[in-house]
């Protein structure tokens, strides 16, 4: 017996459908952000910063990497909470999404970093600069844009990661696919469309960060 398509349901459902996305969008808008932030200052540490910052960065760093992501997700939504930190979902997965990529983020950045000629360091050091502002003025900017490939595809991996999120109730696109799939049980279309979405979220995210790109570093897109 051939199996019979119905889609008939997205007439009901396509507001949870949409809700869903936007609550994906605007957890990698946060997390990105916050997670690229995060790890460009990881970044300086590992290469640049205080001896004695180092290893508990090394240390985060290597934990992150080498841990699920659900597992840190769990661990901080419901494990923090046994010593008094409470917070709610959305919290977590920001939390969660912000930590994961910082740690990505410092190594594909120090990777920038290590590749930058050291007469760019003497420069800024002959100019009497810290190397705080060497990095920020004369480092960090070809740093980035050596690398910026590499962290855009690590930003819409996290983002497709944050799938996980919806095991703590957070009502992302994943949240919504298994909520429609309990109540019209057609679970092939269901997650269709959500494996849809997650694709044309994806491009549009590289797409993105492509124009970012081309907006910070307008030198490598006339290339």
């Amino acid at each position: 017996m051939a199996y019979v398509f119905d889609f008939t349901w997205l007439a009901e459902y396509w507001p949870l459908l949409v809700k869903g996305v936007r609550i994906t969008l605007q957890l990698i808008l946060i997390g990105g952000v916050l997670g690229v932030a995060l790890g460009i200052a990881c970044a300086w540490v590992r290469a640049l910063g205080p001896k004695a910052l180092r290893v508990p960065v090394a240390i985060y760093v290597e934990l992150i990497r080498n841990t699920p992501f659900m597992i840190q997700l769990f661990f901080i939504f419901f494990g923090l909470p046994a010593l008094g930190l409470q917070m709610g979902e959305m919290t977590a997965a920001y939390i969660a999404m912000v930590v994961n990529l910082g740690a990505y983020g410092c190594e594909i950045i120090r990777a920038g970093i290590a590749a930058t000629p050291r007469g760019q360091f003497e420069a800024g050091a002959s100019l009497a600069m810290t190397p705080f502002e060497t990095f920020r003025h004369v480092v960090l900017v070809p740093s980035l844009q050596r690398i910026w490939p590499a962290l855009s595809s690590q930003i819409v991996i996290v983002m497709l990661g944050s799938a996980v999120t919806s095991q703590i109730a957070v009502e992302d696109l994943t949240f919504a696919a298994n909520f429609i799939q309990s109540r019209n049980f057609r679970a092939f279309e269901t997650y269709l469309v959500s494996t849809a979405l997650y694709l044309l979220l994806a491009i549009g995210l590289r797409q993105a960060m492509g124009l970012i790109g081309a907006a910070i570093f307008p030198k490598r897109s006339a290339r």
